[in-house]
Order: C-alpha cells, then sequence, then structure tokens
C-alpha cells in the first residue's frame, strides 16, 4: 500500500498527507528533523503541540500513562473518535506536549498502515493553522504543496475533528475535561464518565 518514494520520504525527515476516520491528518517521524519540517508546512506556532498517532492504547502505553478508564471510555465509542492527553512516562519533544502527550488511536486503514510501518506518527489536521481543512488528503496535500508520492489518497467523512479530552489522575480519581468538542459531543462524554457502562 505504501510506495518506496513514501516511504523513503518519510524516513528522511518528510511529511505525508493522509486520511483518517474524520479531516486529513499530516504524518511525520516524531524526531526533531521531522517535526521542524512539520511544524514550517504547517506555520504552527511551536508553542502549540501536535498529538500522535499509533494502533493501539497498548501502543500508546510505551510513552504515556494509560488509565484503566481511558481504555474503557474508548472501548464505548467508535475507534478514532478520541485525541487523550495523558502524562508522558518521560519528557518528550515539547512539540509533542513536553510532558503531556496527546495520543489517538487511528482507525482509517491507510492511517494505520502508516503506523504499522513506521510506529507512532503525527497525528494533526493537514492544512495551514487557521485554515479550514480539506475534504481529501489529496487536495490537503496539494493545497500544502507535497509532491504526489507524499500523498496518501483518501477521502474523509470531513466534518468535525476527534473529541480531545485531558485525563488527570487526581485527588477524586480519574478526571477528564473536554478540550475540544469534536465527533463525540461533549454531554456524551460527561455523562459516560459519571456513569460508566
Amino acid at each position: 500500500m505504501l510506495t518506496p518514494e513514501l516511504i523513503e520520504h518519510v524516513q528522511t525527515g518528510g511529511v505525508v498527507a493522509y486520511p483518517t476516520s474524520t479531516l486529513p491528518g499530516l504524518a511525520c517521524l516524531p524526531t526533531k528533523a521531522a517535526l521542524d519540517a512539520l511544524f514550517a508546512l504547517k506555520q504552527r506556532d511551536s508553542s502549540k503541540p501536535v498529538s500522535l498517532g499509533v494502533l493501539s492504547l497498548d501502543q500508546a502505553a510505551q510513552f504515556v500513562q494509560v488509565p484503566d478508564k481511558v481504555r474503557a471510555v474508548e472501548r464505548q465509542f467508535p475507534k478514532g473518535a478520541f485525541t487523550f492527553i495523558l502524562d508522558a512516562l518521560e519528557p518528550q519533544d515539547p512539540r509533542l506536549g513536553g510532558n503531556r502527550v496527546a495520543v489517538r488511536c487511528l482507525a482509517h486503514p491507510k492511517a494505520r498502515s502508516l503506523v504499522e510501518t513506521f510506529g507512532p506518527i503525527t497525528a494533526t489536521s493537514a492544512n495551514e493553522s487557521g485554515e479550514e481543512p480539506e475534504p481529501s488528503a489529496e487536495a490537503a496535500g496539494a493545497v500544502l504543496g507535497l509532491p504526489p508520492y507524499a500523498i496518501l489518497s483518501g477521502s474523509c467523512p470531513g466534518g468535525v475533528g476527534s473529541t480531545i479530552l485531558s485525563v488527570v489522575e487526581g485527588s477524586h480519581g480519574t478526571e477528564v475535561t473536554v478540550m475540544r468538542e469534536g465527533v463525540v459531543p461533549a454531554h456524551s462524554v460527561v455523562q459516560w464518565w459519571k456513569n460508566p457502562t
């Protein structure tokens, strides 16, 4: 599914546009050089971290703490619906959040193929900061000026992005804050969190 040109591009610090179960994403390896390229492409302020795409919360647990309640809520809603901001096991690049890293379990088969090939990749929207996202990876890659070999084709459902949840272990147990309402409404998260099923 992945061409040799795309694989080499990513391995040498390049950025790739790809489809997700919500909006088109931009993938690069979580290395300094690749993040430099990603943030330059998006014209994104380095103080605004990007999330990492993973295959599962088990994979995410290699670098963040994953409370049991996070695993439970992830099972109750469509895969790829949430991005979780969690405590890092050790500090990461500040552009990945430093001590608090956002992770998303990717659902789209093409997105997952990237993680299967490279390990965790960035999972940030494929648009310049402040611009509206495009409906497909091809359109997003073209707007950003990516070469054809750096675009993993595929349309996306569109609409809104993933729902971002900040999860911390507090004095009253595992606490959640909805940082951005996305495909899962905030009230659905709060209702489940109070009465897990």
